[in-house]
Parts: structure tokens; C-alpha cells; sequence
């Protein structure tokens, strides 16, 4: 089992039941890339509106992930692979006006 902390703010917590943190165990430590949470998480947190916050097989455009408060970018995005512990938070950083 690894246990992590998701976390959604800037809006992207509407996508969400408007909950900003879930904390989840996911079977098998070393099996669980962002890519594969990015699934489990649409099939089993996100309550409306997919395609506001993924697209493809990534997060869409406007969406910032951040591991440990550390952009995705710097750590392989997709393909970086989950320890047990790891706080990660998807922003929103798309407002409307």
C-alpha cells in the first residue's frame, strides 16, 4: 500500500465534490506513475467535467502539478514514479473573467 495526499486548489477543487484534499492508498508501492494516478483519479474522485482537467493522457493546459512542491516538470511529469508519502497538488491556473 502506498498512502498519498492529493490535493486541488485554485478552482480545479470544484472539479472535486469542491473537497482540496484526498488522502488514498494505492496498492503496490513501486507500480504507480502521475500518468496512472491521473486515470485512477478521473475514474474515481472526479465528480464532473473531465475535460477540465485532463486531456489526452495528461492534465489539460492551465493545470499546474506539483510533487512535494516541486513542479512536475523538473521530475519526469507523467512518468514520474509515486513513493509513499508524496503530497501532490494539481492549481488551476486558469480564472475566468
Amino acid at each position: 500500500m502506498c498512502s498519498e495526499r492529493y490535493l486541488s486548489g485554485g478552482g480545479a477543487e470544484l472539479l472535486f465534490d469542491k473537497k482540496k484534499r484526498h488522502e488514498v492508498n494505492l496498492p503496490g508501492v513501486n507500480e504507480w506513475t502521475i500518468q496512472k494516478l491521473l486515470f485512477w483519479i478521473t475514474d474515481n474522485l472526479l465528480k464532473e467535467r473531465q475535460e477540465l482537467f485532463i486531456q489526452g493522457d495528461t492534465v489539460r493546459p492551465g493545470i499546474l502539478v506539483l510533487i512535494n512542491d516541486i513542479d512536475w516538470e523538473l521530475l519526469g511529469e507523467s512518468n514520474y514514479k509515486i513513493k509513499s508519502g508524496d503530497t501532490i497538488l494539481f492549481i488551476s491556473t486558469l480564472h475566468g473573467g
